[in-house]
């Protein structure tokens, strides 16, 4: 995906250049509830300020030229939280998903989900549908909404389904690898995360891209999702440009000879 001019720029002032920056960011976006309980306010001001951050991110994403963004929206877990709480959730991503939709056209973006369809509003999917739809030919940034999402049961029900196609002949046990596996999950023919990001400050991956960020670098930030804008997308690349990807080998000898 190409760089903006303005994202140019701000690569250029973060000290960074355009191979550095990771191709797709995910990010496990934490702290709706907190940032509305510090201030006295109801949980659900948090989830609609919160949709602020995505915008800008989005935004920011497609400035740098991101291949990808990954949000995880709703996790298979959350259903545990008050109905009063869920109604809310449901209508704010059926809202985003229409009153976004032309934004996503303007900015050229492909919208994807990955999550279970079983227990969804119907209301919710319908307009899924419709903008997934609007936005399949779009050949820029793909934005990928984690909606019903777990990673373990997307692991689960890749293992049933493999299984299952074995058991029927359709493929034998000696094909199955590591890259035949990961075309059962529900992010087949997607890159695997090159970056995570968590916000809230809390040091876990929440059931989040289990298989996929095996080899992904982590960046945590204290800041709540509410407050979480582009500067700090930026500020996250500009952490993962710093590290070297070793992929369980050993460093460079470039960075070895650096080191003495």
């Amino acid at each position: 995906m190409a760089i903006t001019e303005e994202g140019s720029a701000r690569i250029a002032a973060a000290g960074l250049k355009p191979e550095q920056l990771p191709h797709h960011i995910a990010i496990i976006m934490d702290g709706n509830g907190r940032w509305a309980q510090r201030r006295g306010l109801p949980r659900i001001v948090g989830h609609r300020r919160g949709i602020q951050s995505v915008r800008s991110v989005v935004e920011e994403g497609c400035r740098l030229g991101l291949e990808q963004l990954t949000l995880y929206c709703f996790s298979v877990e959350n259903w545990k939280r008050p109905p009063r709480e869920l109604t809310f959730l449901m209508r704010l991503l059926r809202h985003y998903l229409v009153v976004e939709r032309k934004e996503l056209m303007d900015q050229n973006i492909q919208l994807r989900m990955i999550g279970l369809r079983d227990g969804l509003p119907r209301d919710v999917l319908d307009e899924f549908e419709r903008t997934a739809e609007r936005t399949a030919a779009n050949d820029g940034m793909i934005l990928c909404l984690g909606v019903n999402y777990g990673g373990r049961s997307e692991i689960s029900d890749a293992a049933r389904r493999l299984a299952e196609d074995v058991q029927a002949g359709r493929l034998s046990p000696s094909e199955v690898d590591e890259a035949r596996f990961a075309a059962y999950l529900f992010t087949s023919g997607m890159s695997d995360p090159d970056l995570l990001i968590r916000t809230a400050g809390e040091m876990r991956i929440s059931n989040f891209l289990l298989w996929q960020i095996s080899y992904a670098e982590l960046w945590v930030t204290p800041a709540l999702w509410p407050d979480f804008r582009g500067d700090d997308l930026v500020e996250a690349c500009r952490a993962y440009a710093s590290r070297e990807r070793k992929f369980g080998g050993l460093p460079s000898a470039a960075a070895r000879l650096a080191a003495y």
